[in-house]
């Protein structure tokens, strides 16, 4: 079979083997070197993208985690002070009379119960910092991506 010499290869006429030009689908025109270079960058692109979405959920996380860190150093910090008022009212209760001894006493009592309800605090938060759910989610349906490129995950 000739070709028509005013038709040349890629105008859309039949090709040697009888296929038109617009039926070859785009990746077999494509070289090995092609789709090996867009492959490395479509996962250079997916790498940054699930460490952008890491970043972000670990920020969230952190700034959770600070909160909590908060609360725990506050119950720290009232801890000592009850501590401080509790020495203080024994040392009056032994040396002085009983009521002031027992007003440095329920002055202290109500320093513990604040320190308490602020290392509760701190925990309840503390316990909602979690992982990266939707990282990870991810990364699973790369892998499974990876797997198998040719299915959707």
């Amino acid at each position: 079979m000739t070709r028509p010499t005013s038709q040349r290869v890629g105008e859309g006429g039949p090709a040697e083997d009888g296929r038109t030009d617009e039926g070859a689908t785009a990746t077999s025109d494509k070289s090995l070197g092609e789709l090996v270079s867009t492959l490395t960058s479509d996962l250079s692109l997916l790498v940054h993208q699930e460490i952008t979405l890491a970043k972000v959920e670990i920020t969230r996380d952190a700034k959770a985690a600070g909160k909590s860190a908060a609360m725990f150093g506050g119950a720290g910090f009232t801890g000592v002070f009850a501590l401080l008022f509790l020495s203080i009212a024994a040392a009056f209760a032994f040396g002085s009379f009983t009521t002031l001894g027992v007003g440095f006493l329920i002055v202290g009592a109500i320093y513990l119960v604040l320190a308490a309800v602020l290392g509760l605090i701190g925990k309840k938060k503390m316990s909602q910092v979690g992982k990266p759910e939707k990282t990870i989610e991810t990364v699973k349906d790369d892998i499974a991506w990876a797997k198998n490129p040719t299915s959707a995950p």
